[in-house]
């Protein structure tokens, strides 16, 4: 299909954005952006934050996984699953107990300003590379499948695509988009579906028929049996756990959209009802993968990892499937984008600028500087972008789970440890504890192979890098009284 009919359909697409933005957005103020005025409708939030869980690494890299490790990627997602428990009955009323508009204030109640800072300064750090390593790889393909044939220059492609995300994010934040993560949530869906049942026509197969097959090729293997390999069951569902429990439960992103829904029991069926939905979308996910890998072969494509899905769908399929793809494509994007630069302006407003204590502030003043960070964020946003593009990963799903397991890993033991224990650590140490503990894992993984032996470090570096963390925290509460904490009321 011309590249200027796919670029036409991209716009349409943004201006249906801009006009639900302008819909959601009219006399919208700092606390609907911040936590959408806490009127959020839990259904609209858990279909939308399937959307912002998976993004268009997750359209793009999971089928391509299929070509090196089967199905594997599944024993993470069944982890998710219990590790969402964990977020819906122990998080979760925490957080609505405490009232809290950023979940990072928990870490100044529990044990100071400084560890509320340390904690807000690793989730901004963590989302942000999260976050712009998403949008490079579907502005990277974007950029091979449509711009590069009309000769815009990649730098120009990101730049418009984080002006378009500001655009309708600039006035509502959360309150926005809680309903555009709806609608492109619907998007990416039905682009799965449709291209699943597209491929299953051209092979002439049953859904049946196509899973014997991926079996018979040895594409469909879920569970690895290895226990010195990475993807050892134990070890991935493990990591899937704490992934989990990490990278929703104390990411304010994900977490800003669940306080956002009015009470406490209908923000854990949002997480529960969520879990299911996104462990079912995966297992599609690599199904597709699997019917890729098929098709690839009957027309001799040779391709793997994220190039897979685009040069099918670019080389071999009609014109309508890519529009579908497309479109798909962009509505896996924008969830996760849009959410991380809105939770990103959030926290360091509220954790590191402190804009809720500046009472004497106008409401001019506090909007002024709020949207002067989100404005920064977006700049940030494209530099990173250009970074990633340099740095060109393979697959950029295993780069953002490495990514998150050195992030991460401090946020899981800083909370872990003052859920768990009483003890209060000396605050000057904390951050100097949740920088060692990631150099520490740095070390550690980059040396493995030679005192490890066969065994390979795969996603528990997670776990790895909080049980540090807590060690540290640990030590640095020697010699000091307990804290005296009030217990969390049951969910």
């Amino acid at each position: 299909m011309s590249p200027i009919a796919l670029l036409g359909f991209v716009l349409g697409y943004f201006l249906l954005l801009l006009w639900v933005a302008w819909r959601t957005s009219r006399r919208a103020d700092n606390d609907s952006f911040f936590i959408g005025n806490r009127r959020s409708h839990w259904g609209l939030v858990a279909f939308g934050m399937v959307g912002t869980s998976l993004s268009g690494v997750t359209f793009i890299s999971v089928p391509g996984t299929v070509t090196t490790g089967g199905f594997t990627y599944l024993q993470i997602v069944l982890g998710h699953v219990l590790g969402y428990l964990i977020v819906a009955f122990v998080l979760l009323p925490l957080y609505y107990r405490l009232a809290l508009t950023s979940i990072y204030r928990y870490l100044a109640e529990r044990f100071g300003s400084t560890s509320h800072r340390t904690g807000a300064g690793y989730f901004i750090v963590s989302r942000t590379l999260g976050a712009t390593a998403r949008l490079y790889l579907v502005v990277r393909v974007l950029q091979d499948m449509v711009l590069d044939r009309l000769g815009v220059p990649f730098w120009l492609t990101a730049a418009v695509i984080i002006l378009m995300i500001v655009l309708y994010t600039y006035e509502g934040g959360v309150k926005t988009i809680v309903w555009t993560d709806t609608l492109q949530t619907a998007g990416m869906l039905a682009g799965l579906l449709i291209c699943v049942g597209f491929l299953l026509w051209q092979l002439g197969l049953t859904p049946a028929g196509a899973l014997a097959q991926m079996q018979q090729d040895g594409v469909a293997t879920v569970f690895g049996t290895d226990p010195l390999g990475a993807d050892f069951w134990a070890k991935q569902v493990l990591a899937g756990v704490f992934i989990a429990v990490a990278m929703t439960g104390l990411d304010q992103e994900m977490m800003q959209k669940n306080i956002s829904v009015t009470t406490l029991r209908d923000a854990q069926k949002n997480v529960i009802v969520m879990s299911l939905v996104l462990l079912a979308v995966v297992a599609l996910f690599l199904f597709l993968g699997g019917l890729l890998v098929q098709y690839a072969a009957t027309v001799g494509l040779v391709a793997s990892g994220d190039r897979l899905f685009p040069a099918v769908v670019l080389g071999h399929l009609p014109g309508w499937v890519q529009i579908l793809f497309i479109v798909a494509l962009i509505s896996a994007l924008f969830p996760s984008a849009d959410g991380a630069l809105t939770a990103l302006t959030s926290s360091t407003c509220i954790d590191l600028i402190g804009l809720q204590q500046k009472a004497h502030w106008s409401e001019a003043r506090r909007t002024r500087l709020r949207k002067q960070v989100h404005l920064g964020f977006a700049l940030l946003f494209l530099l990173l972008v250009l970074g990633f593009r340099w740095l060109d990963d393979p697959s950029m799903v295993g780069l953002i789970l490495k990514l998150a397991g050195y992030t991460y890993g401090p946020l899981l033991g800083l909370f872990a440890f003052g859920l768990l224990c009483r003890r209060q650590p000396r605050e000057g140490w904390v951050p100097l504890v949740a920088l060692a503990a990631p150099l520490l894992c740095a070390l550690l993984d980059a040396t493995q192979a030679h005192w490890l032996g066969g065994y390979r470090i795969g996603l528990e570096l997670l776990l790895i890098n909080a049980a540090l963390t807590a060690a540290g925290l640990w030590l640095a509460s020697l010699g000091r009284p307990p804290k005296r904490i009030q217990p969390v009321q049951p969910a």
